[in-house]
């Protein structure tokens, strides 16, 4: 893919079971969309809420481009609708309110001229969960060292 990364929430791999992806767009302004090229941007304490049949992002960090003048003085962790189908929204709206999911964004990139959000619809993971998946990487690395060191 042609797809280039702005992006990336680590947290989230971390902190929960990603069960579904989905990819939508997101209002923004000049401004910001110029910060987002540049690449500043945070995505690690964001999240998303459906709120009247519309999709928003809450408390992602886009600095203030600092060549934008007077005019942008707009805050920086503003909530930011997303541009999902009606059918997407309702999936979405209907996964959380009965399983007990939540909606985290997981990348913001580029495609072709676009900006895009990866949503990612998640489960929250136990401290025994974070433990098993940190004991699974390190042997990985382990078996990997391994294997370098045997050839």
């Amino acid at each position: 893919m042609d797809d280039k990364n702005i992006c990336v929430n680590r947290v989230a791999t971390h902190e929960y079971f990603i069960l579904e992806r989905i990819e939508a767009g997101i209002v923004l302004e000049g401004a910001e969309v110029k910060s987002l090229r540049i690449g500043a941007c945070n995505l690690k304490d964001s999240f998303c809420v459906v709120y009247h049949g519309e999709v928003f992002i809450k408390n992602m960090h886009i600095p203030l481009y600092d060549k934008s003048g007077a005019f942008n003085s707009r805050d920086a962790r503003r909530d930011r609708k997303l541009l999902l189908n009606k059918s997407e929204i309702l999936k979405i709206s209907q996964k959380v309110e009965q399983k007990g999911l939540t909606v985290v964004p997981l990348r913001l990139y580029l495609k072709q001229a676009l900006i895009k959000m990866e949503l990612g619809i998640c489960q929250g993971k136990h401290t025994y969960d974070k433990k098993r998946d940190k004991m699974e990487k390190d042997l990985n690395r382990l078996k990997e060292r391994e294997i370098k060191n045997y050839r």
